[in-house]
């Protein structure tokens, strides 16, 4: 009987010899969110103790920037490893090409379980087949509490095979407009302190109350995440990640690439590897976790034809230096009220930000141009700077040149006026490897789109549609 079972036990002994040797890895994504809007980034006001601990507790990214500042582009970007033109994912509510390989392909070979909960923005099905743990495409703060992000499924799937690593994406809602979760009245909007980029108007402080509010709740669910993996004596095993997505929905964040729209706030705790309380420099993007995860996972990412590349050696500190320059770019047609076409490509270096607008004789225009509050309130206020905010929304130069190290807030635009040539030749070189036609690309960004949308504001992700994606 022994003779016959022997076997099983070798298998169950390198199963669980496996699992030690391979970190968890979890991902937690909030949902629009500028960088700058937490404590351990420097913000004044909003409370935000789950991600300042776990920032205390890990590493701190300071130089890292999404790869275009839209939800669905940037998500599946971020899966796939690979920049939004050249996957096919390059407008909103978008779809990436047949045969593009996302986190799950990549990982369950390498042993592990993969799963997401909470938010889906990503097309067709097969491309992203992440077991799917529950949740909703948005919250209107009208369902129950945490309805649109089941923790309780997540608590599951962690403890149920001790011998096998997991890979979890916890996608949050929050802080999403219409910025209805928390307690705003935890952030009285005339003690605020205005960042210096937005217009100090009522509505600019009442929004910004309630989008603080969201951001605390968020943080909540943080804490209940560090909560289960401490319960289940996982946190020493597990690389968290912690993402900020792209800027929030107040003016110059979401759909701009400006800087409070691509750069990303960053914070990664691994107990057995990554030192307490550090924080780097380094330049990476989005496009580099899925072959981050690859590294950590036993694998190699480098055949792979993605376009990020491990940051291994960054967490271990063996290294200070990761990307010379990264990218991102953004499709304002197919948004919701969005122009005509209005195409933005972006390079940084971490301390210049380059922007080419390629429709720059065209108005700029979305959701905050047609139908917000705060954008309108802007307009009624008769001062030099507000007037000079407005239209810097709306009209761009062909090309704008920030110094991220004085001018972060991306206010004066040096163009012309300083070195510019290097990240414009970058970025030349980058749009021919990404197959990125400009106008032409904006043009087909349409047909990018799927006939129907797998996701559901107020259900959830449709895994019934697999397959039925028009090509």
């Amino acid at each position: 009987m022994m003779i016959r079972f022997f076997p099983i036990l070798l298998i169950s002994l390198a199963a669980s010899a496996c699992a030690a040797e391979k970190p968890n890895l979890l991902l937690f994504l909030a949902d629009d969110m500028t960088y700058t809007d937490l404590g351990c980034y420097g913000n004044p006001d909003v409370k935000t103790p789950a991600i300042d601990q776990l920032a205390k507790e890990g590493l701190k990214f300071t130089r890292c920037y999404n790869s275009a500042p839209t939800c669905s582009p940037l998500r599946q970007s971020l899966f796939t490893g690979i920049y939004p033109v050249r996957n096919g994912a390059h407008p909103n509510h978008s779809r990436v090409y047949p045969g593009v390989k996302s986190m799950p392909h990549y990982l369950e070979p390498l042993g592990y379980r993969v799963a997401i909960v909470g938010k889906r923005h990503e097309a067709p099905a097969e491309a992203f087949p992440f077991e799917y743990l529950g949740g909703s495409h948005g919250d209107s703060g009208k369902t129950p509490d945490g309805a649109d992000l089941p923790l309780a499924s997540a608590r599951e799937f962690m403890a149920r095979d001790a011998d096998q690593p997991w890979c979890l994406v916890v996608a949050s809602n929050q802080p999403h407009t219409a910025w209805n979760r928390g307690d705003a009245s935890a952030y009285p909007a005339e003690g605020l302190t205005v960042p210096p980029y937005l217009v100090d108007t009522p509505e600019t402080r009442e929004g910004m109350s309630r989008y603080y509010a969201e951001i605390t709740y968020m943080d909540g669910q943080v804490k209940q995440v560090m909560e289960m993996l401490e319960e289940s004596e996982q946190t020493d095993n597990t690389a968290f990640l912690w993402l900020s997505e792209q800027g929030s929905q107040l003016p110059f964040g979401k759909w701009t690439c400006y800087d409070t729209g691509i750069h990303a706030a960053a914070v990664l705790r691994w107990p057995r590897v990554v030192k307490a309380g550090s924080e780097s420099a380094a330049l990476v993007s989005y496009v580099d976790v899925v072959p981050t995860w690859i590294a950590l996972a036993g694998g190699a990412p480098e055949p792979l034809g993605l376009d990020g590349a491990s940051f291994a050696d960054v967490l271990a500190s063996k290294t200070k230096h990761h990307h010379d320059v990264v990218f991102a770019t953004h499709t304002t047609r197919g948004i919701y009220n969005g122009s005509e076409a209005f195409a933005t490509r972006a390079a940084t270096d971490g301390e210049w930000l380059y922007i080419r607008n390629l429709h720059s004789d065209e108005l700029f225009q979305n959701s905050i141009t047609k139908k917000d509050g705060i954008f309108r309130s802007w307009k009624g206020v008769q001062t030099q700077f507000a007037q000079e905010r407005v239209k810097a929304y709306q009209q761009r130069a062909a090309e704008e040149l920030y110094d991220l190290k004085t001018d972060p807030w991306c206010l004066n635009n040096q163009f012309g006026l300083a070195n510019d040539q290097k990240l414009s030749a970058k970025l030349d070189a980058w749009m021919k490897q990404q197959g990125d036609r400009g106008d032409a690309t904006e043009r087909d960004a349409e047909n990018r789109q799927p006939d129907y949308r797998p996701w559901s504001r107020k259900g959830t992700y449709d895994l019934s549609k697999r397959g039925k994606v028009s090509q």
